[in-house]
């Protein structure tokens, strides 16, 4: 399996040297620049699944690098690390893009949370963004999932999803045999914030089985992971 690259831009040498040591030990490969102007230059050749940004740097600061990168169409998860807690900074670096905010002087075990978090969530975004977008289906069994089409088929026959029991179905079915928890189910279809509860997802697979397996106290597509979360099968 392919490491995870975890890539620093930040001014000071020291911070380097910390950084890499906690990422290798994690098992994370490295990478990193001294300024803003550095690191969107090499940011397209070193191709990092995750960003740490220094906000005050001298030339281009972290918010701009990070307004430029996001305007460039690059989403690869960001966490700005800063000396500064405020909320005035904290707010102008969620306006620029960013997806965290780690105040120094941090904990290494805070951070690498962090980290760990965000690549899982940036993971399953992909493969949510996959799941809607993707031209064609997965025929797995008696099943087929028309991903851009929002349609579901049994046997040849549509299924009446909703809209929610259909991409539900569409981010497992995308990449079969990957097990997705239900917090990051919640995470990707409904998004920070919303008022339904993460419990629900129960009942919405549930109701999915209901309408997609033969047996569904047997299920043969939707398959749970017993204490983790559900995943679609490989092969039936």
């Amino acid at each position: 399996m392919t490491q995870a690259k975890i890539m620093l831009i930040d001014d000071d040498e020291s911070l380097h040297v910390l950084v890499r040591r906690l990422a290798e030990d994690a098992g994370y490969a490295f990478c990193s620049a001294y300024g803003g102007e550095e690191g969107l230059k090499v940011l397209g050749s070193e191709k990092p699944d995750l960003l740490l940004l220094d906000v005050m740097m001298p030339g281009t600061n972290g918010f701009d690098a990070c307004r430029q990168m996001r305007e460039d169409g690059r989403r690869i998860p960001i966490i700005f690390l800063s000396a500064k807690g405020d909320i005035v900074d904290k707010s102008i670096g969620f306006k620029a893009g960013g997806d965290d905010y780690v105040v120094k002087p941090f904990s290494s075990d805070e951070l690498l949370l962090r980290i760990e978090a965000h690549l899982r969530r940036h993971k399953s975004d992909l493969a949510f963004a996959k799941a809607i977008t993707r031209e064609g289906s997965n025929v797995t069994g008696d099943i087929e999932v028309c991903f851009n089409r929002y349609e579901v088929r049994l046997r040849g026959e549509k299924v009446d999803l909703t809209a929610k029991e259909f991409e539900i179905l569409a981010l497992l079915a995308a990449s079969p045999g990957q097990v997705f928890t239900r917090a990051q189910i919640f995470e990707h279809i409904w998004g920070e914030g919303s008022d339904v509860d993460e419990s629900s997802i129960t009942v919405f697979i549930r109701k999915i089985r209901e309408k997609i397996e033969d047996n569904p106290s047997q299920p043969k597509y939707l398959l749970t992971v017993w204490r983790v979360g559900y995943k679609f099968a490989e092969r039936v």
